[in-house]
């Protein structure tokens, strides 16, 4: 379906929409790109599945306290950030092991990191939720 530029449709149009029979459902319709809503969610929901990031700061703080992790121990760190953003939690403390992370989950980004060496007073502030894994 083709919208005029003054975004009205034609009497011509209508018609032919109604009549042909070519009216799509309601729930397929589609946007200027011709993608249905659902197609964009989807697309949408497969890029947001990607793994973190790291800041430069947390970055920065792993190779100053020599934190390495493994290949579990980062698949399991995004579990919690994906746990988390299911949760609706924007800034998250994430527990793996003997590290801690803190996560902006809107953002899919690892904004500073610990190992229990550093985590003293077990004082975490500027979080609204937590993930132990």
């Amino acid at each position: 379906m083709r919208i005029k530029n003054n975004g009205y449709l034609s009497i011509e149009q209508l018609t032919g929409q109604y009549l042909n029979g070519t009216q799509k459902s309601g729930n397929t319709r589609e946007t200027r790109e011709g993608l249905s809503f659902q197609e964009i969610l989807q697309q949408k929901s497969l890029q947001d599945t990607g793994s973190l990031k790291f800041s430069k700061h947390a970055l920065g703080r792993l190779n100053d306290r020599k934190i390495e992790l493994s290949e579990g121990q980062l698949e399991r760190l995004n579990e919690g950030a994906q746990r988390a953003g299911q949760k609706g939690i924007r800034d998250s403390l994430v527990i793996v092991d003997e590290l801690a992370f803190i996560v902006n989950v809107p953002n899919q980004t690892v904004v500073t990191a610990m190992d229990s060496t550093e985590t003293n007073e077990n004082v975490f502030t500027n979080i609204n939720g937590a993930v132990i894994m």
